[in-house]
């Protein structure tokens, strides 16, 4: 698939964006480990969250597909012996909060993924899972992994990074696990592990960058309204703040304090962003979001412990800091090197190539602001998110942009680019 995108003459309208990617999944995976029924509502209907559905129900978990909703009937933490290996497709989350599933189990089962997601590291999770006794046999870099779950014990677990999929797939671990287990991790990561598993009905202790749960816990059924992906609007937020005259107004987007990154960093680049009708949906925080153009953007120096807040957004960041007046500076975020993409790379490659003034380092990116962009034949590297970010970057370019393998946005968006198109007014 190819988009092709162009500078608009304005951009304005009203969006509802797509269910937030990260608590679909968990929703998901919680209502399958719970006991009686859990109704999904606003859920993300992707490929990634489809894989986590292809797996659940190998697992024996029936799902049931209703108009606007998803009706999981809960195993009360038993999962049926697969019949094949699971496939988790592109999506890291599944597979990594998976393996914290079949570590509770009494059977034997291999999990892998496409070819992008074989090369993602998972020894980050095999590590915590067999201290907790889980036997992943001599193969424990990368997918297919084969795991022997069974009788679980409490861990005491320093995490060398703050990582959401290894706290989680620990957490979910330790509900098959006798005695404490303890969580620690450099920087808080996104939290909706713990949010969800206090609305499944558990008691779970948070102390700045500490979860502490009991083991043996079990889940109770309930509905679950899933919020507006933030990572979603983040791409028609920049949108906004980079094309002048615009006005996007994002409804019911999720506020989570761990997922607000991209909100601090472009109020502190001058973007005129407004949050409203703050409330909560369930144990998550909900907004209503406007974003105008024409604010002077500044370049600014971003890393330390926000990044874990923001990392799949920092793609999209760096577009707007290309416009900005002054330097920007992204360190601290070598995660984006083993993301669907080493993003990175990847930005550094396709942005250059629109005029971007951008340099990579180890773990990071230097922007020079103030660039004109230029439209160009780009590539997505196989990636989504650098798919939607150079879809942006494209409205503050002189000319066409024509992004190829422009497919791979159905993993966490599939209704992207009419979304973007519905914003956007051609030039005559």
């Amino acid at each position: 698939m190819i988009i092709i995108t162009n500078k608009p003459k304005k951009l304005s309208g009203e969006l509802l964006v797509p269910g937030d990617k990260s608590i679909t999944h968990r929703a998901l995976i919680f209502g399958a480990l719970a006991k009686g029924t859990t109704e999904i509502k606003g859920f993300l209907d992707s490929e990634d969250c489809r894989s986590t559905i292809s797996c659940l129900r190998a697992l024996g978990v029936i799902i049931s597909e209703k108009p606007g909703r998803l009706v999981v009937e809960g195993r009360n933490k038993i999962m049926e012996e697969p019949a094949k290996v699971l496939d988790a497709g592109n999506s890291g989350t599944t597979a990594r909060l998976m393996l914290g599933i079949l570590a509770g189990q009494h059977f034997s089962a291999t999990i892998t993924g496409d070819q992008s997601l074989q090369k993602r590291p998972m020894k980050r999770v095999v590590e915590p899972l067999s201290q907790m006794g889980v036997n992943f046999g001599e193969k424990v870099e990368h997918l297919p992994l084969t795991v022997r779950g069974g009788a679980l014990k409490s861990i005491d677990y320093n995490s060398p990074r703050a990582s959401a999929q290894v706290k989680s797939a620990v957490l979910i671990a330790a509900l098959f696990a006798e005695g404490k287990t303890i969580f620690n991790e450099p920087h808080l990561s996104r939290n909706h592990t713990e949010l969800m598993l206090s609305a499944f009905g558990a008691e779970i202790k948070r102390s700045k960058n500490q979860v502490l749960f009991e083991g043996g816990q079990s889940l109770k059924g309930r509905q679950i309204h899933v919020p507006g992906d933030i990572s979603t609007a983040a791409f028609f937020m920049v949108a906004a703040a980079i094309v002048p005259g615009a006005e996007v107004f994002l409804k019911n987007v999720g506020i989570n304090q761990t997922r607000t990154g991209i909100i601090d960093v472009l109020k502190e680049m001058g973007a005129d962003l407004k949050i409203d009708n703050e409330r909560l949906w369930g144990s998550e925080p909900v907004a209503d979001i406007t974003v105008r153009g024409g604010a002077k953007l500044q370049g600014i120096k971003i890393g330390g412990k926000i990044i874990p807040r923001l990392i799949d957004e920092i793609p999209v960041i760096a577009v707007a800091a290309a416009v900005a007046e002054g330097k920007t500076v992204i360190n601290d975020a070598g995660e984006l090197r083993v993301k669907e993409s080493d993003r990175i790379s990847a930005v550094v490659t396709q942005f250059t190539s629109m005029g971007m003034a951008i340099t990579e380092t180890e773990d990071g990116l230097i922007i020079e602001g103030g660039s004109s962009l230029t439209g160009a034949e780009v590539e997505s590297r196989g990636d989504h998110r650098i798919a939607m970010a150079l879809a942006v970057a494209g409205l503050a370019a002189e000319g066409e942009t024509t992004i190829h393998n422009a497919e791979v946005i159905n993993i966490s968006f599939p209704g992207f680019i009419p979304a973007l198109r519905s914003l956007v007014t051609e030039k005559q």
